[in-house]
């Protein structure tokens, strides 16, 4: 299993369709656009040291959230805007455009934008326990941070995004929003 599949099987998409009002395939399949976005987000925000750092300290503060598939009314969907906001800052709404004009499926904007802030403190738990391993600092931060590939942090994301689904997405339909970075 991928680290993507593992991802995802901690994303409560019954959940998710039942709260938005769509049917199951629809979130799922939405779910999936959704998930490389905010993986691509954080690694576009990990490349610089000052990013790598304030991921850190985001995940950190996440990792006692992580490991275990919640219910979507458990959810701090506030926490999950502020987490969508810091990932994408200004290019949040091209980001959200671009997701939804990826899947060729059903996935509107406004379904897209709904979504974000349900799944990125699920997404930001999982990267968390995978990054910290179920400590609550980053190992060696000031060392993993000095690397202009974002370190241990950006070779984890890219590894999330090494999976097909992280490829399609975040290459061919958010690499120009992501790749320079937020400004």
């Amino acid at each position: 299993m991928s680290d993507f599949d593992g991802l995802l099987e901690q994303i409560p998409v019954g959940d998710i369709a039942k709260q938005l009002g769509v049917s199951e395939s629809v979130a799922e399949a939405a779910v999936k656009q959704a998930i490389p976005a905010i993986i691509g987000g954080m690694a576009a925000n990990a490349k610089d040291t000052d990013g790598a750092k304030s991921l850190e300290k985001a995940l950190a503060h996440h990792t006692s959230k992580s490991g275990k598939k919640v219910a979507v009314k458990d959810i701090d969907t506030a926490d999950g805007e502020k987490i969508v906001n810091n990932v994408f800052g200004a290019k949040k709404n091209d980001v959200v455009a671009a997701v939804a004009s990826s899947g060729g499926g059903d996935a509107t904007k406004e379904l897209i934008a709904q979504l974000l802030p349900i799944i990125a403190p699920i997404v930001i738990a999982f990267v968390a326990k995978q990054f910290l391993g179920g400590k609550e600092e980053a190992p060696a931060a000031s060392t993993k941070t000095e690397s202009s590939s974002g370190g241990g942090i950006g070779d984890l994301l890219g590894g999330l995004l090494g999976s097909s689904q992280g490829q399609e997405i975040v290459g061919s339909v958010l690499g120009g929003l992501l790749g320079g970075g937020k400004k």
